[in-house]
């Protein structure tokens, strides 16, 4: 049965008022405080409703309790021990979750139940609408302004080995050989003895990781001939075919190896490093890792994020991230900015101006971040001509693009455009004699100079002159604001490393961490608000103080009148009732 408690109702009496003044405002103005305020009654606690009957069943634990647990084990990076623990015994945590009872239902759950609902959130990506959910609440209580933001991205693993070429045969192979002894024994004895003892035992898993070097070509073309006998031998076996370990054996030789077939045997030849694809296997723990070449292997994690140009404004503005998407590490950047777009603008967060690096700011993201109403601002890809060179930006031209004067100051006879391609006309009498004719991108064509340009190639050579200009760097350099934010979702919730893995999983984390570092930046804001030079102002909870104390006098004082009027009932009604006999 489901078990839902309404936090927005308020308490006749109030629950910690065993807690003393100064505990209480500890509490009332750090994150429990505003956890509790903020984040734990919009938690979308009824998207679990459809994996639970209302009618039958025990019932489950309070399910804004678990909801809450598992953004804060997330914050705090705890693992299942500790987060449980926390959950029992600590008053910030009871704080925060609004937990007023003292039984084990409201302060216990085991790992059986926490691992369950996590399975659940995780399993249909819940933690997109929790991180929704609560940013979005944060943003309209903190009125953050998000016209300006940053995007980047950051490099993060799951807790697997990083294997060789070897390793990863060799780890597919022992895999495999495992689930098929499990699964289908009777398949596993018809396998040859020397294979099973190559492959199967631990001991001789560690012997392939000390191959050495001068070797290790010749080893990996013998793993790989037996990695092909093994795919070959139960091409034909259904039951073995739909194994995953079995698929993965097939990817694993699909991307290492090309076969050649001919009439009488099918040869294997090991890939070179250079063809092997950056979205291959990269260890058969954890399928959906990809690699990246500037970073190595893992994850990326696509950040979004708020920022305050305003000094003085700045200690008490947050810098809210609006948007978060992991991704395999191969995937480019360029991919992430038009979606990170959309996304905050369908909650109403949308950005007017973007900084991103360079790799983001491609003429299709610019052109079409500019039909979304946004303004990206990012060094453009590619190297600068030498430096005496005349660039198409040093002619004069219309918005449209049109040429209409060479640097020299002299006009085109003509210009053509087809489609998206200019071709400007010049007199040869005057490109024939002009001094910066070396240097000039204009080339001499059968009756005219002719230069022939594309409205991308324009554009591209206005951003290049514009960033050489201080507007654009002044502009630009509030982007390495994103590297401290980068280095604060590591350093507090350990980001990078995680201690999952698979993409559900690794999205689960990241993600729901990237709310907490919302939640932990609020809390430090709220507490910058609700502090002066003088000292700590009245805050909400002395307020609530006042108010229960004032609500326990007027029942008091109604509890007296109700005894006075029971007694003088009782008194005047045996008179009058002696009167009458």
């Amino acid at each position: 049965m489901i078990h839902i408690k309404d936090h927005k109702q308020m308490e006749l009496f109030d629950p910690w008022g065993f807690l003393s003044t100064k505990r209480r405002q500890m509490l009332e103005r750090s994150w429990p405080g505003l956890f509790k305020r903020a984040i734990l009654p919009e938690l979308p606690v009824r998207k679990l409703a459809p994996f639970f009957r209302s009618d039958f069943g025990r019932p489950t634990k309070e399910l804004y309790t678990v909801f809450g647990a598992l953004v804060l084990q997330q914050t705090f990076d705890l693992t299942d021990e500790e987060a449980v623990d926390q959950l029992a015994f600590n008053i910030q945590w009871h704080y925060a979750l609004n937990i007023t009872e003292e039984s084990d239902s409201a302060k216990y759950m085991c790992l059986k139940t926490l691992w369950s609902m996590r399975t659940i959130v995780t399993e249909n990506d819940l933690e997109s609408t929790l991180f929704k959910s609560g940013t979005d609440k944060l943003a309209k209580i903190f009125n953050v302004n998000t016209d300006d933001q940053r995007i980047d991205s950051v490099h993060i693993k799951s807790n697997m080995r990083r294997l060789g070429r070897i390793g990863i045969f060799v780890n597919g192979i022992n895999k495999f050989l495992k689930n098929l002894k499990r699964q289908h024994n009777t398949l596993f004895e018809t396998l040859s003895i020397t294979l099973i003892e190559k492959y199967l035992p631990e001991k001789s898993l560690a012997c392939f990781s000390m191959v050495k070097p001068s070797k290790a070509q010749k080893t990996l073309t013998m793993v790989s001939s037996d990695l092909f006998d093994l795919v070959q031998q139960f091409k034909d076996e259904s039951l073995v075919t739909g194994m995953h370990s079995y698929k993965l054996l097939e990817r694993i030789l699909k991307e290492h190896c090309n076969l050649t077939v001919s009439k009488d045997e099918t040869k294997i030849e090991v890939k070179k490093p250079k063809e092997i694809p950056s979205d291959s296997l990269q260890n058969p723990s954890d399928p959906d890792a990809a690699y990246s070449g500037h970073k190595g292997q893992g994850y990326q994690v696509q950040i979004m994020e708020t920022y305050c140009k305003d000094k003085e404004s700045k200690d008490k503005t947050l810098n809210l991230i609006t948007h978060v998407q992991v991704e395999q590490a191969h995937e480019s950047d360029a991919n992430a900015l038009i979606p990170a777009i959309q996304s905050a603008q369908e909650r109403g967060l949308g950005p007017k101006e973007t900084l991103a690096d360079a790799l983001y700011g491609s003429d299709d993201n610019c052109q079409e971040a500019e039909q979304l109403g946004v303004e990206i601002v990012a060094p453009t890809m590619g190297v600068q001509k030498k430096e005496n060179a005349i660039l198409l930006s040093d002619f004069n031209s219309t918005k449209g693009g049109k040429i209409t004067s060479c640097p020299q100051g002299h006009e085109p006879v003509k210009v053509k455009k087809k489609k998206t391609r200019y071709s400007a006309a010049f007199a040869s009498d005057h490109c024939s004699n002009c001094p910066d004719q070396s240097n000039c991108p204009v080339k001499q064509g059968k009756k005219h100079h002719y230069l022939r340009y594309t409205d991308k190639e324009i554009r591209i050579a206005r951003r290049r002159t514009y960033e050489q200009t201080d507007e654009f760097k002044e502009r630009y350099r509030w982007r390495a604001g994103a590297e401290a934010t980068m280095s604060e979702y590591s350093r507090r919730t350990g980001v990078k490393q995680l201690r999952v893995r698979g993409l559900k999983a690794v999205r689960y984390c990241a993600t729901l961490k990237a709310l907490g570092i919302n939640l932990l930046r609020a809390a430090a804001i709220w507490m910058a608000i609700n502090h002066d030079s003088k000292g700590s102002r009245r805050s909400k909870s002395d307020l609530g103080d006042i108010f229960f104390v004032v609500k326990e006098l007027i029942l008091a004082f109604c509890s007296c009148l109700k005894n006075i009027y029971s007694n003088w009932r009782h008194y005047y009604g045996e008179k009058l009732t002696m009167a009458l006999l």
